[in-house]
């Protein structure tokens, strides 16, 4: 141990081993066969944003031999080995087992080499029409040289040959082409046959060249560092600062390059020193380049027995339908459980505030906000209807800038406040405050969630929301806010624990409770549940709590650097990750020390970014049966999980936690809450 802090797990390895986590889900024989497809296309955009946003440090240190520090030469080696293992997987389960498996069901990619004569004729058809007006190769010469090639796009490199010059030759695919077609009726057989876009190209790449000789060709693609570089304290407007970066954002430093399994080693060779890229960065697949784009095919094939029976969120059973809502958040907190209830109880609630001429004034925070307009609507008929509008949209929220970018200026075109939080953080709160006039007062009305304001995330995410009244809550909701557009200091927080100021501290400090009860011979335990835990001092301070003697279950889906291996955990920490249909993006911290219990929902992970770079909230749940219910659904259920679950063992590695003669899954078709929650 070196300044009594003992040696971390890798964070940038724990993120492959949840990937690897959710490949599995593609080899699950439980699961339907296109739903197993599109998790194997999950893990492509998944390994997209890796290498987009953690491996640029990486290659960066590799590239300068450092040798010091938590990420060097070494690492990048180690984490280059794991992501091209993961990736050889991915391409196997591809070819080996899920297309095999969908073409005995009628299901089938056909590709250039099984292509009956009719269908050949097709895809030239189709190809002459709807693709080569959109290709312009590039031949190499003194006079063009290299051409710009965008971060993910599809790209082909061809070796020509005019007479008796040889020439390299560059093809990018066309973005505005669908990346998979399906083959008419008449051509299929009563199955359903599909070719890629890829594969066209392909197979009429003479067509592109007549009059050349092809030699050979291969599809390439390149991963490009995509994290955005603005200096907030140099820039007067940062919408304007962000829109400028965002167009640089496609020509980053290369990070990736990726080439079919059959590219020859000189155009490999020779793509590499065009990307400066050393040979780790090369990964030669077996298919597509791009795995992630046959997400299409899953949608667009039909069969109800290859997907997931439809899952269909229930209005909550403590708000009452066709009342309103802000009536019924007088008399109590209203607690919702997302997917599994509507996030349509928001929509309502911000459209009776919209039509009530009572309410005053509208604040909200906007982070991912998806592509569904009704939000935006309502809040610009609020305006026009002479309320209060305040948006903090925070335009920094990575792949989402231009969304959000759209979203405050259509805000502001209409007279609407907006602002963009504050300089060197982001918001990442989530927070809904109406005021409305009571008599002589102004009541504050909030709702507070884990979760984005996204009604398509709200259906896949695992998240948690409350509506509520109270004046403690509501009061602190505003005094954040005021410090969002002002960031004159937040008064002194009785209730709301808020980041970068006291929600960090506020967790240590629980756990130094804990500590205490527990050396004094009481019972200590707590069960936290969160997306990641990569925080240095909050991973300290519950090895201490542990060795102390507090018993302590952590439920982590993503990266996780503790390492439960330590001699003086004696065990008693426990970190399992569960894996299964809905992505689980819920934060609850729960304390139960001597008897009494202290329960906080969070938008917050603990992660050094959530706890020091982002202003995040985590409210108290005091109520004994809302903890008691959050505790069941969101805590329990996953600690008895036997389908779903993986545990984190002393290698550092994680095993699946699987029990097949009493079977628990917390979200999939056994003893779940998706039939909990179904109509009766």
């Amino acid at each position: 141990m070196k300044n009594n802090t003992p040696a971390l797990l890798d964070r940038d390895l724990s993120i492959l081993s949840f990937n690897a986590r959710v490949l599995s889900l593609a080899e699950r024989a439980d699961y339907p066969l296109l739903e197993r497809l599109r998790f194997m296309c999950i893990v492509s955009h998944n390994l997209d944003e890796f290498f987009e946003v953690r491996m640029p440090l990486q290659m960066e240190a590799h590239q300068q031999g450092i040798t010091l520090g938590p990420v060097t030469a070494n690492t990048c080696e180690q984490v280059a080995q794991m992501a091209h293992a993961l990736v050889a997987q991915q391409y196997q389960l591809f070819n080996e087992a899920l297309m095999p498996a969908l073409a005995k069901e009628g299901v089938h990619l056909v590709s250039g080499s099984i292509r009956t004569p009719e269908q050949t004729a097709w895809v030239a058809s189709y190809f002459k029409r709807e693709v080569l007006p959109f290709l312009m190769p590039v031949s190499l010469d003194p006079s063009h040289p290299f051409p710009q090639v965008a971060n993910k796009s599809l790209n082909f490199i061809v070796r020509i040959a005019v007479g008796d010059e040889e020439r390299i030759a560059i093809v990018r695919a066309p973005r505005v082409v669908p990346r998979v077609v399906q083959l008419p009726p008449s051509l299929s057989k009563g199955e359903q046959r599909f070719v890629s876009l890829t594969s066209i190209i392909r197979a009429n790449l003479d067509v592109l060249f007549e009059g050349a000789t092809i030699l050979h060709f291969s599809q390439f693609r390149v991963t490009r560092n995509s994290d955005l570089d603005v200096d907030e304290d140099d820039v007067i407007n940062l919408r304007m600062a962000l829109r400028e970066e965002l167009a640089h954002r496609q020509y980053g430093e290369a990070v990736r390059l990726e080439v079919t399994q059959e590219c020859d080693s000189d155009l490999a060779d020779f793509l590499l020193k065009q990307f400066n890229l050393p040979a780790l960065a090369l990964y030669r697949v077996n298919g597509p380049v791009n795995l992630g784009r046959l997400i299409q095919l899953p949608d667009m094939a039909k069969g109800d027995h290859l997907k997931f029976v439809p899952f269909h969120p229930q209005w909550p059973r403590e708000i009452k339908k066709n009342q309103s809502i802000i009536a019924q958040m007088q008399g109590r907190d209203l607690l919702m459980h997302q997917p599994y209830e509507s996030f349509d109880v928001v929509i309502q609630l911000l459209e009776e505030a919209v039509l009530d001429d009572q309410v005053l004034a509208i604040r909200m925070t906007i982070y991912r906000t998806g592509a569904d307009p009704r939000m935006l609507r309502l809040l610009q008929e609020a305006v026009g209807r002479g309320k209060e509008v305040l948006v903090v949209v925070e335009l920094k929220a990575r792949f989402d800038e231009e969304a959000n970018i759209n979203w405050a200026e259509a805000l502001e075109s209409v007279g609407a406040q907006v602002v963009y939080g504050v300089v060197g953080l982001k918001t990442h709160a989530k927070m809904l405050l109406i005021m409305r006039r009571e008599g002589k007062t102004i009541q504050r009305y909030g709702h507070l969630s884990t979760g984005n304001y996204n009604p398509k995330t709200t259906r896949l995410y695992t998240d948690w929301s409350m509506l509520t009244a109270n004046p403690n809550l509501t009061k602190e909701m505003e005094a954040v806010f005021r410090h969002l557009t002002s960031e004159l200091p937040l008064p002194v927080m009785r209730h709301l624990l808020v980041a970068p100021f006291t929600l960090q501290t506020g967790m240590i400090r629980q756990l130094e409770k804990a500590q205490r009860v527990a050396r004094q011979g009481k019972p200590a335990r707590v069960i936290a549940k969160m997306n990641a835990l990569t925080d240095v001092p909050l991973v300290q301070a519950l090895i201490k709590a542990a060795t102390a003697g507090v018993e302590i279950d952590l439920i982590v889906r993503g990266a996780c650097i503790l390492p439960v291996s330590l001699p003086a955990l004696q065990g008693r920490i426990r970190v399992r990750s569960v894996v299964g249909r809905l992505l689980e993006h819920s934060r609850v911290f729960y304390f139960a020390l001597d008897g009494q219990v202290q329960m906080w929902l969070s938008s917050a992970d603990w992660m050094s970014r959530n706890m020091t770079r982002r202003v995040e909230l985590a409210w108290p749940i005091t109520d004994p049966a809302m903890q008691q219910r959050i505790l069941q659904e969101s805590l329990q259920m996953y600690l008895e999980d036997t389908l779903d679950a993986w545990q984190l063992n002393e290698r550092g590695e994680y095993t699946a936690v699987r029990d097949t003669t009493e079977p628990l899954s917390r979200q999939g078709c056994q003893n779940s809450l998706l039939k909990q929650y179904q109509p009766r």
